[in-house]
Parts: C-alpha cells; sequence; structure tokens
C-alpha cells in the first residue's frame, strides 16, 4: 500500500581509498529504510556524485557537483582513511568542500576517520599529511568519530544514525509533528509531549510479538531492545541516559509497565497500544 512520506537524501563524501565504507553507509542506509520506513514515514535516500551526477561543462567539477546534488542534500556523511582526494580552487580537496559547503548551509554532518592498519609504504604522505591538518582542524568546528575496522564503522553508523534522526533540529523541522489532538473511540485524546525516543520506542513494542522492552547491563555495557532491534548497546553514558529517560517518560504515563519489578522487562499497555497508534497511523 503506498503512503506519503518525508524524504532525505544523504550525500556520501569521501577520497577514493574508503570504497567499502561507501558501500556500508548505502548498506545501513537501506536496512534503515526496510525496518523504519512503514512505521516513521521517512525514507532516506543515497546520494554519491557516481550515481547521480550527468555530464556538464561551463564551470568547475566539484561546482558543478555541488549545484547537482549537494545543494538539495539534507545530511552529509563523511568518511576518511589515508587520503583526502584532489584538491579544488579553494579546498584541500572535493570531499573538504562538500562537508564545508553543507556546513555553512547549517545542515548535518557526520563525520568518520579509520584508524585501521595501514602499510606506510602505501601511503601518499602528501595526502595523508593534509588529511591530519584537516582532521586537527575540525576539532573546533564540532563532533567527529574514529572506527577501528569496517565492522566498528558499521555499528557506530548505525547507532549514530538514530540519534541523528531523533535528535538534529534541522530534520526534525522537516518531519511533520507528530505531537497533535485526536479522537479515539469517540472521545478527545491529546497525545502527551513524549520524547523521539520514546515515541520510537513506543511505537516498536507496539509491534513486538511479545509486547515488552527489554532493558539490561552485559559486560558490553546497557542494552534496550524490542520488536527484535537493539535501539542502545555501549557504554556511552550519554546515550543511556537517553533511553533510560524515555522508558521512565513512558512508564509515568502508564503507556508501559515493569513485568517482572526488576526493571528489566516492561509491557506495553493497553493506553500504549491505543496512543502507538495514533503515533504510528
Amino acid at each position: 500500500m503506498s503512503y506519503q512520506a518525508t524524504v532525505f537524501k544523504v550525500m556520501i563524501a569521501s577520497p577514493s581509498d574508503v570504497p567499502s565504507e561507501r558501500a556500508i553507509i548505502r548498506e545501513v542506509l537501506n536496512e534503515w529504510n526496510i525496518i523504519n520506513a512503514d512505521s516513521r514515514k521517512i525514507v532516506l535516500l543515497s546520494i554519491g556524485w557516481e550515481t547521480h551526477t550527468s555530464p556538464r561543462m561551463g564551470d568547475r567539477p566539484q561546482s558543478i557537483i555541488n549545484k547537482q546534488i549537494l545543494r538539495d542534500c539534507d545530511l552529509l556523511v563523511g568518511a576518511f582513511w589515508t587520503k583526502i582526494g584532489t584538491p579544488t580552487d579553494e579546498y584541500a580537496s572535493g570531499t573538504v568542500e562538500e562537508i564545508e559547503e553543507h556546513i555553512k548551509a547549517k545542515k548535518p554532518v557526520m563525520l568518520y576517520f579509520s584508524n585501521a592498519p595501514v602499510i606506510l609504504d602505501s601511503v601518499d604522505q602528501t595526502q595523508y599529511s593534509e588529511l591530519k591538518k584537516f582532521k586537527e582542524s575540525c576539532k573546533s568546528k564540532g563532533l567527529y568519530e574514529t572506527y577501528a575496522d569496517l565492522n566498528d564503522f558499521r555499528t557506530k553508523f548505525y547507532r549514530h544514525l538514530q540519534l541523528e534522526l531523533n535528535k538534529d533540529e534541522y530534520l526534525k523541522k522537516s518531519i511533520d509533528p507528530l505531537n497533535i489532538p485526536t479522537v479515539i473511540d469517540g472521545g478527545a485524546f491529546d497525545i502527551p509531549q513524549l520524547s523521539r525516543e520514546a515515541q520510537v520506542l513506543l511505537k516498536e513494542v507496539a509491534s513486538d510479538p511479545t509486547g515488552n522492552i527489554l532493558q539490561f547491563n552485559t559486560i558490553g555495557g546497557y542494552t534496550v531492545q524490542t520488536n527484535g532491534h537493539e535501539l542502545m548497546s555501549g557504554n556511552n553514558p550519554r546515550e543511556r541516559a537517553i533511553w533510560e529517560y524515555a522508558i521512565d517518560e513512558l512508564e509515568k504515563m502508564e503507556l508501559i509497565v515493569d513485568r517482572n519489578h526488576k526493571r528489566q522487562v516492561f509491557g506495553i499497555t493497553r493506553k500504549g497500544y491505543e496512543l502507538a497508534e495514533l503515533l504510528n497511523p
């Protein structure tokens, strides 16, 4: 069945030495769409110069790329390893120009640097030196993430993507607000003001076959699971606080209840199911 959805264009920016990371970004975006597009009415569309540009003369190449695809993108994901890329008239590389122009437009940028081992003789020292300068300059412009290998990159990017879609103000402004008054069973029902994480959690547990949310501590850290999805896993104290708060919100509003009295298993209530239907028409 067809439905209306908000489409976010995601620009993939990187030099030529990280083709696997580019592929992973596309795979993660596709996986997110499979799991979330129907329920959240959001579609993430991967954009890259190799797939979304067409031949054009009359301007410098990077400027054409900027006009054809970068300008209309909502989110940019950048990845680096040993290269910075080909210089442009104004920046250290085309990739850097894409990042800087996206930042100037006040749109979200997710930036990653690989710490994977490399054979030193295979590294272009000029490229690597420029990359280190750019990485150092990024420290004063925001937060970036490093990763040890491709599996680490996939795990971190997938988790960060959830947070970005839930928290970034630019992206949130483009999504129709979910908290609107409506009617259930002929009576007025005011939808409570829930955080984005609480909304995601409620919609997921409403689709869970058992109607349960699991939260527990492991050797690897704190974990929140429901409907076959791991919404949080790790030792990041800020992320833990966000998801613990989401569970507390739902519990205080009687949308979920503590089923084993150890705060490890929470079950969705009838009120929770009813509200979930409103959040997920």
